[in-house]
């Protein structure tokens, strides 16, 4: 059995939205893209009728993930987070051991990652590193340089 993907109400929403847009629109587009090169002649030679073919594919697969990856979802409310220690949802302020920067960072699912929004997958180097650790507590992160060591400043939601 697949894991659970833990997303938040929001992430939920915009994964079904998409996969709504690619059964309704996707499909209609890849139909059309087929019986326009179909209509070109001979298929056995027909560069455009394949790569319609390949795309329609390839959205069938993408819409099977999302399928996948919408059932085995479990929505989390952010009211019962326990913030004692690291979890999914929970934002976690770190402080790098050497120079002693801070950075705040919220733990989410991969499919809801954003860098630059500051939300890092659970299944990240530094996601691993910091689930469930406490407050005061050191977390090891490897990276390709070497383990880096940051300390668990604060857990809120």
């Amino acid at each position: 059995m697949a894991a659970y993907n833990y997303l938040t109400k929001e992430g939920y929403e915009r994964l079904k939205a998409e996969l709504d847009e690619l059964k309704s629109t996707g499909r209609a587009e890849a139909a059309k893209a087929i019986a326009e090169a179909r209509e070109k002649g001979d298929l056995s030679e027909n560069a455009e009728y394949d790569a319609a073919k390949e795309a329609q594919g390839l959205l069938e697969f993408k819409i099977n993930e999302l399928e996948k990856e919408l059932s085995n979802a479990r929505i989390l409310d952010a009211s019962q987070i326990d913030t004692s220690k690291v979890t999914v949802l929970a934002k976690v302020t770190i402080k790098n051991v050497k120079n002693s920067k801070e950075i705040t960072y919220q733990l989410v699912s991969e499919s809801e990652a954003n860098l630059k929004a500051k939300k890092i997958s659970v299944t990240s180097p530094m996601g691993k590193g910091l689930l469930g650790k406490k407050i005061g507590e050191i977390a090891k992160v490897e990276t390709p340089r070497g383990d880096l060591e940051f300390e668990v400043v604060d857990i809120s939601i």
